[in-house]
């Protein structure tokens, strides 16, 4: 049966909310296939706004892998605004999708990709203005599955009462295996209904479906155990891995936003995984092992990126593109490649220990000098050491040097408040450097006209990485802290008026807390947020600490726990942590022996100019971190005249 664009309707309701142009698609390589044609049909949502979903590589890498399928058609949502979803609300359009306007709830999956865990209020939004039941368990076999994916999906507990399925890591490959066992089970007929198809999927051991594993707990409110409760459901479910990158050359032709959004560039993902080891980062854990793009697979994607969509910047993205084992090979081949076109190149954040001029310069080559952005994220030597962020000041404090004496005014430098065994005088100690930055600058550029810009963020433990047993900062101790270096920078009347001071209180990290190392008992919070109205929670805008605390106060002591047994209590080694049962490749020994090590201060290398760590991934995918060290060169299109 055709499914209607709901676009008439909806139509009628733009002229009264801001950004209309966000809900109206027709992108530059957006795509709309023949409802009809397909047999599995996916919308793919981002729960945040267009300008912040739009430019998420993951949705559109999935977004063109499933339509380049025959009998497959995906088409992409995002969440509405508040002034939009009470529009709709009244007039009755349903949830749609920007591509085709087509009613999420009549697709056969809504997958969601959750980047960070503050998205959950605005996927249960989404359900219910897609008609869509919020608990799983009282879905039939006519409405969508619900699949999490992104690293909040890494601990779906919080949200299992929602969700359908989770798939933690790599999408790509993910995506088709689950896409097939739909299409086969709609071939038969659906047999056994929707039950059935969700056993199917959990039996492959990719694919976690909360509603087959039974939570058990202690007197004292700890996990006893998590156990499967139909039979050939895997006790542990494994995390999907891509391992050679130049077999998945996406996104081919990158959408071009018709709004104005976060990014506005062409991007090519180089690399994947992290080995730096640095204990705060779930990226860097849960994403091992690094496997490198090729330059040549750099180079080709960059070509054909270009060339689809018109952008005049190329951001090469990982979680630190500096550590690309060719990257000034890339960078000169790139900028040698696009010098007469004027296309600027970027490095969203570069590491101290891997900054060099030669490489700023060939990044900066073609007329563009922004601002640089690095990462020491503990101010003290020694909180540096807990986290093993292997960063001195001294590194620090040359490698701007060498920034600002080559023409660079703005330095920008990111810090964490509250991570393990932090004191105030190793937060006060980021006031010192930021000093020494300004005074460094002013000597090798000989100019007062530079600034360096300390931006605070709060530490947040999350799984799957040594310091998810840790306790957490309480608001008051994050708040207090951060005003005493608030004080210590404004107070300096040498050159505090050249340092900016950017930073959160302590309240998002306390809910952002809750929901990352939360279990199933947190989602009765989500929900009473919900419908209290509850929606955008990343938007300091809309965000709502007190609604959170009060929803917590609510819906948890009835369960035996609170706020502070997920957030600001230490966990021991013995303790069954909530996502215990889904394996991101990690020995849990090994995580636990790096968090003493934290405490011992003690630094542990990168292991891939190392020996290895023994952290249990490698030998479980039968691989090694992936370089490309090819020795090829990114050669120009054409060699222009007179050279």
């Amino acid at each position: 049966m055709p499914v209607e664009s709901v676009f008439p309707r909806l139509e009628a309701l733009l002229p009264h909310v801001q950004k209309p142009i966000q809900y109206v698609g027709g992108e530059l390589n957006s795509t709309v296939k023949d409802w009809d044609a397909a047999e599995v049909r996916w919308a793919l949502m981002y729960p945040d706004a267009y300008e912040v979903g739009l430019p998420n590589q993951g949705v559109m890498i999935l977004y063109e892998v499933l339509n380049e399928r025959d009998g497959v058609l995906a088409e992409r949502t995002y969440s509405v605004w508040p002034d939009l979803e009470a529009l709709m609300r009244e007039h009755g359009v349903p949830q749609f999708t920007v591509d085709g306007h087509r009613p999420v709830g009549a697709f056969d999956v809504l997958g969601v990709s959750f980047a960070t865990e503050l998205g959950y209020t605005n996927l249960l939004t989404a359900l219910e203005l897609s008609g869509v039941p919020l608990e799983s368990r009282d879905r039939t076999e006519d409405h969508p599955l619900v699949i999490a994916g992104g690293h909040a999906a890494f601990n779906p507990e919080p949200v299992a009462d929602f969700i359908d399925c989770a798939i933690v890591g790599d999408g790509e490959q993910a995506v088709l295996e689950v896409t097939e066992i739909i299409r086969a089970w709609k071939a038969e007929d659906r047999p056994g209904g929707r039950d059935e198809l969700l056993l199917r999927l959990a039996r492959t051991g990719m694919v976690y479906v909360p509603r087959f594993y039974d939570v058990e707990y202690l007197p004292d409110s700890r996990i006893s155990r998590v156990v499967p409760n139909r039979s050939g459901v895997p006790w542990r479910v494994s995390k999907h891995t891509v391992m050679d990158l130049d077999e998945w050359p996406y996104p081919k032709q990158p959408l071009v936003p018709l709004a104005e959004t976060v990014h506005e560039r062409m991007s090519v993902e180089i690399f994947r995984g992290c080995t730096r080891g640095c204990r705060f980062c779930q990226a860097g854990m849960i994403t091992r092992p690094v496997r490198e793009r090729s330059i040549t697979g750099i180079g080709d994607m960059v070509e054909k990126g270009l060339k689809s969509t018109g952008f005049e910047e190329v951001g090469l993205l990982s979680l630190s593109s500096a550590d690309h084992s060719e990257i000034a090979d890339v960078a000169k081949g790139l900028a040698d490649r696009y010098e007469e076109d004027k296309i600027g190149l970027s490095l969203p954040s570069t590491r101290v220990d891997a900054f060099n001029i030669d490489l700023a310069n060939e990044l900066t080559r073609n007329g563009r000098r922004s601002g640089l952005t690095f990462a020491p994220e503990g101010g003290s030597e020694r909180i540096r050491k807990v986290i093993n962020k292997m960063v001195s000041e001294e590194d620090l404090i040359r490698t701007v040097a060498t920034a600002y004496g080559n023409g660079w005014r703005q330095v920008k430098l990111y810090f964490m408040c509250g991570l393990p065994t932090e004191t105030d005088e190793d937060v006060l100690q980021i006031a010192d450097m930021a000093t020494r930055v300004i005074a460094k600058g002013r000597e090798v550029s000989r100019s007062n006209d530079i600034r360096c810009t300390v931006s605070i963020g709060g530490f947040v433990p999350k799984p799957h990485t040594p310091f998810q047993w840790a306790p957490q900062l309480s608001v008051e101790d994050t708040d207090a802290r951060l005003g005493k270096l608030r004080d210590a920078i404004r107070g300096d009347k040498k050159y505090g008026r050249s340092i900016g001071f950017r930073y959160h209180d302590g309240k998002p990290g306390i809910v952002e807390g809750l929901l990352s190392r939360g279990d199933r008992r947190v989602g009765a919070v989500i929900r009473e947020v919900y419908e209290r109205g509850g929606r955008f929670d990343g938007w300091r805008e809309y965000f709502s600490y007190d609604l959170w605390m009060e929803s917590a106060a609510k819906a948890l002591p009835p369960q035996g726990v609170d706020v502070d047994w997920y957030t600001t209590r230490e966990r021991t080694y013995e303790e069954v942590l909530p996502w215990d049962h889904l394996d991101s490749g990690l020995d849990k020994d090994w995580l636990w022996e790096d968090w003493q090590d934290a405490l011992e201060e003690v630094e542990v290398e990168d292991c891939r100019w190392t020996p290895c760590f023994d952290c249990g991934v490698c030998p479980q995918f039968d691989t090694w971190p992936q370089l490309s060290e090819s020795g090829k060169k990114m050669l120009p299109l054409t060699v222009k005249k007179g050279s």
